[in-house]
């Protein structure tokens, strides 16, 4: 995350609060978002009462 320059928050407020979402492969789920000047793009997958997060994108980049 630090390497992409995308905070803990700004990923939690992409799962919690998404703009758009859409089936992914595997019954994983992508969560995008707009946040500032980012189009964030966050793959994750439920598991009982977790959210796993599997990758984030800045799909700007």
């Amino acid at each position: 995350m630090k390497w992409r320059k995308i905070s803990e928050e700004e990923i939690k407020d992409t799962v919690l609060h998404p703009e758009e979402i859409e089936d992914s492969i595997k019954g994983r789920k992508n969560a995008f978002k707009r946040v500032g000047q980012k189009w964030l793009k966050v793959t994750f997958v439920k598991e009982n009462d977790k959210i796993i997060i599997i990758t984030v994108i800045d799909k700007n980049k």
